[in-house]
């Protein structure tokens, strides 16, 4: 799936509960376009699950940070 207009609402027809699961390189706006999606057509109660946190630091190459 690319865009929330992608999501075959015949495949969800009696749902009672739905998870939506999105990595670190989902963009945001994505996200929030298929939870609008899913708002637009069922009654929606949105619960925010951190299943870890990520505390890695990737420090700037040495060519970047130095002036040419």
């Amino acid at each position: 799936m690319q865009r929330a207009s992608d999501i075959d609402w015949r495949a969800l027809e009696g749902i009672t509960s739905l998870g939506l699961t999105a990595g670190a390189s989902a963009p945001e706006l994505l996200v929030n376009e298929v939870i609008d999606a899913v708002r637009a057509r069922y009654d929606v109660t949105l619960e925010q699950v951190e299943t870890a946190v990520e505390n890695v630091e990737f420090k700037v190459p040495r060519i970047l940070r130095e002036p040419a």
